[in-house]
């Protein structure tokens, strides 16, 4: 590795993050030597895309607010340069019948963008549209109870996965493919995935990307949530992407600043091929 990258993280926008600016991120990639930061903020979601109103307005930032917050990371991208590469970017959300809402958020900066995070953080359920990532309690009630199973419920979030890359697919600047076991996020609270399920999936995720020329985020995050306690993208993942030519670009997602640089070590191991064969 000759680029040292963080390629999926947040701001004072993310209104489930933290209000710390973005130079205390910024400021502290550079002190762990990173030479690339990609800021990708969630953007707008349609108007009443889940029916929790309190949930809504903490998943995303007003459409009102976008404009704001591209002026704010060009404006500090300015600010970091000869020190930092600071990328302008986005995490867009893959909303399944309502891409041309993604298109339009997306049109206006075309020519500013850097970055698309493409992530899978919505599956259809009980009476509508859900996070996969609230609550193991409001996976169970809403998700689970409507799929059955969690075999069921992973079968239609990998599906979601692949509608992803064909969109993001089409998009214009650097995209790759938000962690994609965000699923197990609750693993130790919810009943278990079958794991030759979640191996078949993933590979077939592998060949897709490769074809796409899509890359993908090897978040970390997982590692420091209770409920998970691995990362987004297994070790096994990590090598067939890199064996077949699919970019792997970690991401912290950090929503506080001392969350910059979380997981590197492990993400560098699993690159490197020195992750002991038990962490796989």
């Amino acid at each position: 590795m000759t680029l040292k990258w963080d390629g999926h993280t947040h701001t004072k926008f993310c209104y489930h993050g933290n209000p710390a600016e973005l130079t205390e991120y910024a400021d502290r990639a550079v002190a762990l030597g990173f030479d690339r930061y990609s800021v990708t903020e969630h953007p707008p979601l349609p108007d009443g895309w889940i029916r929790d109103e309190k949930l809504m307005a903490e998943l995303a930032m007003p459409r009102s607010e976008l404009p704001e917050y591209i002026r704010y990371a060009t404006g500090m991208k300015k600010k970091y340069e000869g020190t930092l590469e600071l990328a302008v970017g986005l995490e867009m959300d893959y909303l399944d019948g309502h891409e041309s809402f993604s298109d339009g958020i997306l049109e206006p900066y075309l020519d500013v963008l850097e970055d698309a995070v493409v992530s899978v953080h919505y599956l259809a359920g009980r009476d509508g549209m859900y996070c996969v990532d609230f609550t193991a309690d409001d996976f169970r009630a809403n998700l689970l109870s409507y799929y059955g199973t969690m075999d069921r419920a992973a079968d239609e979030y990998f599906d979601q996965i692949e509608k992803s890359i064909a969109w993001a697919a089409k998009l214009p600047m650097r995209r790759r493919i938000g962690h994609p076991l965000l699923i197990t996020k609750f693993a130790r609270e919810l009943p278990p995935i079958d794991p030759a399920l979640i191996r078949r999936r993933l590979e077939r995720i592998v060949g897709q990307l490769a074809k796409a020329r899509i890359g993908v985020d090897v978040n970390t995050a997982g590692l420091r949530v209770p409920t998970c306690g691995h990362a987004y993208a297994p070790v096994w993942f990590i090598r067939q992407c890199l064996e077949q030519g699919v970019e792997v670009v970690y991401g912290s997602d950090s929503h506080k600043p001392e969350q910059v640089g979380f997981g590197y070590d492990y993400f560098q191991a699993a690159v490197e091929g020195k992750v002991p064969d038990e962490a796989d």
